[in-house]
This record gives structure tokens, C-alpha cells and sequence, in this order.
């Protein structure tokens, strides 16, 4: 079969197209990752928390991502502005090169080709996720009312963490300058919580801790870290490249023992993670 340079050109064009359409998975010199032997599983650290918002559209690596995770290697992970195939990766990477194994569920606000990539006319999946060292149940995934400038939601699941069932709340609230539109989405948040004895609300609310739209969940639950409880609020350490705490990890009915933030030069917010009490 003899190909001329005009196919050829064309099916390189075709090649890059596809390429740009499903869009980077590892960064430059490390397109085949090498994976760790088989069998090479390694622990989760017991009865700790982590939520990051892995900030979208930034173009940063998956397996960087992924390598930030592990070095923490929570047992629950609550992730915002994430894209279905960026947190399939995450996982894939995790697994295969760090030896974690997850569970994972979706919560999927909006479908859109700019964020996730995909094709013009099946956009890939935008939300929040999930992924749990132990299994999770009773998956439920509410989109606000009220999104503001953009769906916005939560996702709910049950796990074990700490020797209990505990039900696991993961959201990501209306952008900055929206304040009315977050107290509405907390009062549909808080209604949930309050059923549930044992309860983690962890996310990106968009908020400090003293603004009036989180009264909500402070009448439910305390943050980990006791200095961002309001009104004392001076201690309480930013999440943010912008110096200001939008990040919490809300408990009701469990008991925190210690808790970090860790900067990150992979996205703009940085890892919150909390030890939990076993007992």
C-alpha cells in the first residue's frame, strides 16, 4: 500500500487533534510512568482526611498530582473542580506507582469540553470526587438550586472511618463575591448533615471563617483546626495561594487529634489533611 506525503500529513493532523482533544495525562518525559511490581501494595494511613481542590483548568500533571497524594496517603480524599478522567488517573497512578488503592465515586455539576476535555459533543464530567480505602455505600449527588456563576453541589457517601459507618459530605460552593448564593447552598448542605450523628463536610466553600454564610455548618460541626472556629479567627492557616482559609474539614460527632496544611505548586489551594481520634 503506498501512502502519499498528503495522507501522511493528514493523518498526523488527525493524530495531534486526537491527542488535543483528550489532552495531557503525564507530564513531559514521563509519558510511560514505570509501575510498581505486582502485588506491591502499600498502607493508607488510618482515620485520615484530606481534601484538595486540584484547581481546573490549570494543566497541571496527574501523576504529580498523584505523587502530592501519596505523600500523605489519607484514607478518605475529597477532591473539587475535578474532572472524571483527571481523578481516573490520579487513582491509576496512585495504584500503580505508590501502591494506594481507592474506591472512587463521582459527583458530577456540569459536563464541559473547555475544563475536561473530551469531544465537542460528549464533553467530559466536572464536579467533585471521592476516593476511599474502604468501601463506600448510599452515593448521593445534589446539584444547589442555586449554583451562582457556575453548577456547583455536593456528593455524599457513607464509609468507615474511625470504627463507625460515618457519612462522608464533599462540596464546592458558589465563587467569591456570590455570598447570598452560599448561604442558600449551606442551608440545603446543613439539612443533610444534621441527619446524621457522625458526619466529615469537608470541601471548598469559598468563604472565611467567620462570613455569616457558613453559620449553617458551624451549628452542626467544628472545624478541625480549633483557631478557625469563629470569632477567633487570627490563627487559622490560609489554604489559599491568596493568604485567605476557603478549605475546611467540618466534624460532627468525631474527634480530630492533629491536622496540616501543605502549599502545593500544583494548584492554587493547598492540602488540608486531619488525623481522626480511632475511638
Amino acid at each position: 500500500m503506498v501512502f502519499t506525503s498528503g495522507t501522511r500529513l493528514l493523518a498526523g493532523a488527525m493524530i495531534v487533534l486526537c491527542m488535543a482533544l483528550v489532552g495531557p495525562s503525564t507530564p513531559s518525559g514521563a509519558l510511560f510512568p514505570r509501575a510498581l511490581p505486582a502485588g506491591a501494595v502499600r498502607d493508607v494511613v488510618a482515620n485520615r482526611v484530606m481534601t484538595w481542590n486540584i484547581c481546573n483548568p490549570c494543566e497541571e500533571s496527574n501523576l504529580e498530582r498523584a505523587a502530592e497524594i501519596s505523600t500523605y496517603a489519607p484514607q478518605v480524599i475529597g477532591l473539587q473542580e475535578a474532572c472524571a478522567r483527571d481523578v481516573e488517573k490520579i487513582r491509576e497512578y496512585l495504584e500503580n506507582l505508590h501502591g494506594l488503592v481507592y474506591h472512587v465515586e463521582y459527583g458530577t455539576v456540569l459536563r464541559n469540553w473547555g475544563r475536561c476535555g473530551g469531544v465537542p459533543w460528549h464533553p467530559g464530567a466536572y464536579g467533585q470526587a471521592i476516593l476511599s480505602a474502604a468501601p463506600m455505600t448510599d452515593r448521593v449527588n445534589v446539584e444547589y438550586p442555586d449554583g451562582g456563576s457556575e453548577d456547583r453541589g455536593y456528593l455524599a457517601v457513607t464509609t468507615t472511618v474511625s470504627g463507625r459507618p460515618v457519612r462522608i459530605f464533599n462540596t464546592h460552593l458558589a465563587q467569591r463575591r456570590q455570598e447570598a448564593v452560599r448561604a442558600d447552598q449551606t442551608l440545603v448542605l446543613a439539612e443533610d448533615v444534621s441527619r446524621h450523628d457522625h458526619a466529615i463536610v469537608l470541601g471548598d466553600f469559598n468563604a472565611v471563617p467567620d462570613a455569616p454564610e457558613l453559620a449553617a455548618i458551624w451549628a452542626l460541626a467544628t472545624d478541625t483546626d480549633p483557631a478557625c472556629h469563629p470569632p477567633s479567627t487570627d490563627t487559622c492557616k490560609p489554604t489559599t495561594d491568596w493568604h485567605s482559609t476557603f478549605d475546611y474539614i467540618f466534624l460532627r460527632g468525631l474527634i480530630p487529634l492533629e491536622h496540616s496544611v501543605h502549599p502545593t505548586p500544583y494548584s492554587d489551594h493547598h492540602l488540608l489533611h486531619t488525623d481522626l481520634d480511632p475511638t
